[in-house]
């Protein structure tokens, strides 16, 4: 990215959903899988409040979103998500598979990444979004072939992957600061 807020602002924002999916991976876990979420949710949150100080810290900053563009762009692509989301969650409900929820929500996540990596202009959020994407299939897959809810795969997977990229957000906006 190209300004420090930016990064700061990301690792926050990727920190808070992080602990969200490890909250979400908590139905129904292998027992050996508590203790890794309950680090990476403390992990996240701790990120979350580096991410926070940093951005105040920076808040008069430039940022990519001092470009309305930037803003309407990034506006438009939360809509769309949501409304595919919401669209997409409907119809798993309907169909009686909300075990399959987590992946959806997952998988529409990671896609719109790829856009966001864009408007950030950050090349960085292309690979979140494939990892996620990635995680989001591969939930549905293993599942079918383990005890493993859905959930706790993607929740699993999900919030490592988030948290990994805070970190390197939140790096990235201590290293430019000096």
């Amino acid at each position: 990215m190209r300004y420090t807020r930016d990064n700061a602002m990301a690792a926050l924002i990727l920190a808070f959903f992080a602990c969200m999916w490890f909250g979400w991976a908590q139905e129904r876990p292998p027992s050996s899988w508590r203790r890794p979420l309950l680090i990476g949710a403390i992990a996240s949150v701790i990120l979350v409040v580096l991410g926070a100080r940093v951005s105040w810290q920076l808040r008069s900053s430039s940022s990519v979103f001092s470009a309305s563009e930037a803003s309407r762009r990034y506006g438009i692509v939360v809509r769309v998500e949501t409304v595919i989301a919401a669209v997409g969650s409907t119809a798993i409900f309907s169909s009686g598979r909300s075990e399959y929820l987590a992946p959806w929500i997952c998988l529409v996540v990671g896609v719109h990444m790829w856009p966001i990596a864009a408007v950030l202009r950050s090349p960085s959020f292309l690979v979140l979004g494939g990892v996620l994407t990635v995680v989001a299939v591969s939930a549905v897959v293993v599942s079918g072939h383990t005890d493993v809810a859905a959930s706790a795969i993607t929740g699993a997977g999900a919030g490592s992957a988030l948290a990994c990229f805070s970190g390197v957000n939140a790096a990235l906006a201590r290293w430019s600061r000096g």
